[in-house]
């Protein structure tokens, strides 16, 4: 049997993980803040009751569902879903993983699909690619001299190479570069994905993509992203590889308006140095923690009336906010994949843990074939984080704070931390 009417905060700090009881103290700050909004109260209510139709819409008794059971259900509707993608996108029965990503790669180059972001140009990616020689790659790829490399491989494509196959050392000497970057050497550019898929290729990507168990390598400041090729076909591959690549999109959007605004500044070459390496922060707080600057742009991209000129102009427009969730784009590919809208933050506690409803987390777990014990709840977790958070923000008292703040800052510096916490 499953409780759902728990305490409201003892909801969200289980679903979170989150440490007690600094958890809940963090939130009675924020809602005397705020002024008492019971916002904690209106997000919980929110996701038990959408749960639960969600768990109805499966056929699925939502007084008397089991964590297992759940989990179960959600496996087997992706498992169905994936044939949907797959039909969606004209792939036949038994086809290839290449064919599957070279179609997805074609879905994202439609008009409609596209997206632009503030990216180093190719031509600079290029002379850094050549001051610093990722020799390693150029062996593994076959090429015998840098400038034949650099003629038939895109800097994107050489950036994953080097991602691969050299040390660490290598990144951090090549990553020095960017302190001298200028903002003139960026300039608006449409996203690429690019598939390098030769023979070579394949062989460079064999052991990267057995160990780490994911082919998609995005770069920030290229706003490029590569797909490596596969050998076996997975299991739900369509479906998670248009998911994931929705979230590195955003990743790269989020950047992109998060450097544009960094180009008044005298050291922009080493703002854009550490935001390569590790995601930028504000120095604005909410629930004790910094608000990271991916969480301002789904904000703005949310709550798009709350979009201050004054603050970001006129080097960040509104179209530079945002923010395109993978349920979106299902529904757009077949209407009849909108079981997912909305899904992203949804869950259901059993013993005292989440099980999640997010479409990502789901299909992760279905690639992988996990049992339910090790069921993957992170994107469940990170957007509940970052929706309970907006909806503080969205307070009159405390947007005026982060915006004040946020105004500051642009005159002063953004902090940098290594990952996004709630506990």
């Amino acid at each position: 049997m499953v409780i759902w009417w728990v305490d409201m905060t003892q909801f969200l700090s289980r679903a979170l993980g989150a440490t007690e009881p600094a958890f809940s103290q963090s939130i009675r700050e924020l809602e005397h803040a705020a002024g008492g909004p019971s916002t904690d109260i209106r997000v919980t209510t929110d996701i038990i009751q959408r749960t639960r139709l969600k768990i109805a819409e499966l056929g699925l008794d939502p007084n008397d569902t089991t964590g297992p059971e759940l989990y179960g259900a959600l496996q087997q509707r992706l498992k169905a879903d994936e044939l949907l993608v797959r039909q969606a996108l004209a792939l036949p029965e038994g086809v290839s993983p290449e064919d599957i990503i070279v179609a997805i790669q074609k879905f994202f180059a439609r008009p409609a699909n596209r997206a632009t972001s503030f990216v180093l140009k190719t031509s600079v990616a290029k002379k850094l690619l050549k001051k610093k020689i990722p020799k390693n790659a150029m062996k593994q790829l076959g090429y015998r001299s840098a400038d034949s490399m650099l003629k038939h491989e895109t800097p994107a494509n050489l950036y994953a190479a080097a991602l691969i196959a050299e040390p660490s050392s290598w990144h951090k000497a090549f990553r020095e570069q960017y302190s001298k970057l200028t903002p003139s050497d960026f300039e608006d550019a449409p996203i690429t994905i690019t598939h390098p898929s030769t023979a070579r290729w394949h062989k460079l990507a064999q052991n990267y993509v057995s160990a780490s168990k994911h082919n998609i390598l995005s770069f920030h400041e290229l706003g490029a992203i590569v797909l490596l090729p596969i050998e076996q076909d997975v299991d739900g591959l369509a479906i998670t590889t248009l998911l994931l690549l929705s979230e590195e999109m955003n990743g790269i959007r989020a950047h992109s308006s998060y450097a544009k605004l960094q180009q008044v500044k005298p050291d922009f070459g080493k703002r854009l140095q550490q935001s390569s390496i590790s995601e930028p922060y504000t120095s604005a707080r909410l629930a004790d923690q910094p608000v990271p600057w991916r969480m301002i742009q789904r904000y703005y991209a949310r709550f798009t009336d709350s979009y201050h000129p004054e603050v970001f102009e006129p080097h960040v427009q509104p179209e530079d906010l945002q923010w395109t969730s993978g349920e979106e784009l299902l529904t757009k590919l077949d209407p009849r994949l909108a079981f997912w809208q909305g899904s992203e933050t949804l869950g259901l506690l059993h013993a005292g843990e989440i099980v999640s409803c997010n479409v990502l987390d789901v299909a992760l777990g279905y690639c992988n074939h996990l049992p339910f014990a090790d069921r993957i709840v992170h994107f469940v977790r990170d957007t509940v984080w970052h929706e309970l958070m907006m909806h503080y923000l969205n307070q009159a008292n405390l947007e005026t704070a982060v915006h004040q703040q946020l105004a500051g800052e642009l005159t002063e510096s953004l902090a940098f931390a290594g990952q996004e916490s709630y506990n």
